[in-house]
């Protein structure tokens, strides 16, 4: 009997296993995307008014985000171990996303600042997506692994 049998349907996720660790890969992609894509709303809309009234959150980088943060939630539940390192990992990008948004808004608001790219927020993506790959591109470093190890 599994412990959240009665909170989760643990059969449907089932269904979704073997996709779910390629599904973190490319969302994680689709993250950095659009990163790259929100930094470069956030520079033109620094550029067309002053103030950090202008800079508004970018939706597509928000929601990928989330749903990040889910399916890492999600993969918690199937692999315990390798779960909780990729939650603890997107939890982390989440935060960094979030004060990153913040400096972003104090750049804006002061004359003598350029905006910065968010170094924090991308180093912790490429964190994220090593780890995210290591886990589902397992097979292709196996071989090796195994002969090392």
């Amino acid at each position: 009997m599994q412990p959240l049998q009665f909170l989760v349907p643990l059969d449907g996720i089932d269904a979704i296993e073997p996709a779910l660790k390629y599904a973190i890969v490319v969302l994680v992609l689709a993250n950095m995307v659009t990163r790259i894509l929100a930094h470069r709303s956030h520079v033109k809309q620094a550029d067309e008014d002053d103030g950090d009234e202008t800079l508004s959150r970018f939706l597509p980088h928000t929601v990928t985000t989330l749903l990040l943060v889910f399916a890492s939630f999600l993969f918690l539940l199937i692999d315990p171990h390798p779960g909780t390192v990729l939650s603890v990992l997107v939890l982390g990008l989440f935060l960094t996303d979030f004060f990153e948004f913040e400096s972003r808004r104090v750049e804006a608001r002061s004359k003598a600042l350029e905006l910065e790219r968010p170094k924090a927020a991308l180093g912790a993506s490429v964190l994220v997506l090593l780890y995210a790959a290591y886990q589902s591109l397992f097979f292709v470093i196996a071989p090796v692994w195994n002969a090392v190890i």
